[in-house]
């Protein structure tokens, strides 16, 4: 199997995540990483020892110049790097969303498909079980016609804890839970029932003008489909991402990116796949698409058009 020099841009929560997925992946290995962070760096450099850091990212890409640039910094820089790893003709793995200024991001799409250029973006559920396990029954009409479609988030805190050292997803900015989470599901509502429109929305704010969104109402149409959105921030309990498809004859719901449960009454039945680690295995057949990819080969991963799409949306439904 050809191995291929991955380089990472952004040490983050996603970025040391990738680290490890791309280590245990057989046709990849970390070349080089960088990030403006020195408290990043020095998170990183305690959590992988023998990896080789870049000083800045234009030795990364043109000194280094990896087979793949992967790039997870926060969103409103990806364009900046992706332009120059086009200039160095470096296939781009972009982390989710695309950008946070439509304008930008369509100047960026408009000249990745110019030049060809080879691109995916990190939405994962492209290569989810989950998914592919619900794209199937809407194929065999195993559901029936589709009534509509149900996406709740609440969270107790935003940031969760797990995400606090990335301080820039509480601000309005680049951050909040409708970037960066609500995108995952508007991304699998347009792969499973195609194009969507905002019908209305009205997200709330906290009074300090700078801090993101804490809640949403919101409703979008694909085609006939009604997709009724709810999101929540605040108060004490489990917190909740899932997406319920009602079907005339069966229904589906996803919690948590991974957990399938189907209902043909009044109650829920698991039918995923047992997974030990299920967030780091649809990472590592994320990845596997991502080695189709560069190979020529078919595969289901969000390309840049894609995911321009996914942040239009996103950024009409963050619109008071």
């Amino acid at each position: 199997m050809k191995q291929y020099n991955a380089g990472i841009i952004g040490l983050g929560i996603m970025g040391r995540r990738m680290i490890a997925n791309f280590a245990k992946h057989p046709a990849f290995k970390v070349s080089s990483v960088w990030d403006p962070s020195s408290k990043s760096l020095t998170a990183t450099k305690q959590e992988f020892q023998d990896i080789h850091y870049s000083e800045t990212p234009e030795q990364l890409i043109n000194g280094v110049k990896p087979d793949l640039l992967y790039i997870a910094c926060p969103p409103e820089f990806h364009k900046q790097y992706a332009l120059q790893a086009i200039d160095a003709s470096i296939p781009l793995y972009l982390e989710k969303p695309l950008g946070v200024d439509v304008q930008g991001s369509e100047g960026l799409v408009e000249l990745l498909e110019q030049k060809d250029h080879i691109n995916a973006v990190n939405f994962v559920q492209a290569s989810s079980e989950a998914i592919e396990e619900v794209q199937e029954l809407l194929n065999n009409d195993e559901l029936g016609k589709v009534e509509g479609v149900d996406i709740i988030l609440q969270y107790q805190q935003w940031p969760r804890t797990w995400q606090v050292e990335a301080d820039w997803l509480r601000f309005k900015a680049s951050g909040g839970y409708i970037r960066e989470v609500l995108s995952h599901f508007i991304f699998v509502v347009e792969r499973l029932f195609g194009e969507a429109k905002v019908n209305f929305s009205h997200p709330t704010y906290p009074d300090d003008s700078a801090l993101c969104e804490t809640h949403l109402q919101a409703k979008l149409v694909c085609g006939t489909i009604p997709i009724n959105i709810f999101g929540s921030c605040g108060g004490h309990g489990p917190d909740r991402q899932e997406i319920t498809i009602w079907g005339a004859k069966k229904s589906a719901k996803i919690s948590d990116f991974y957990l399938l449960e189907i209902s043909e009454n009044e109650k829920w039945s698991t039918i995923s796949k047992t997974q030990s680690d299920p967030r780091t295995e649809t990472l590592q057949r994320q990845l596997d698409n991502i080695v189709n990819l560069l190979e020529g080969r078919p595969q289901p991963l969000a390309d840049a058009r894609t995911a321009l799409s996914v942040q239009k949306i996103i950024e009409r439904l963050l619109v008071a």
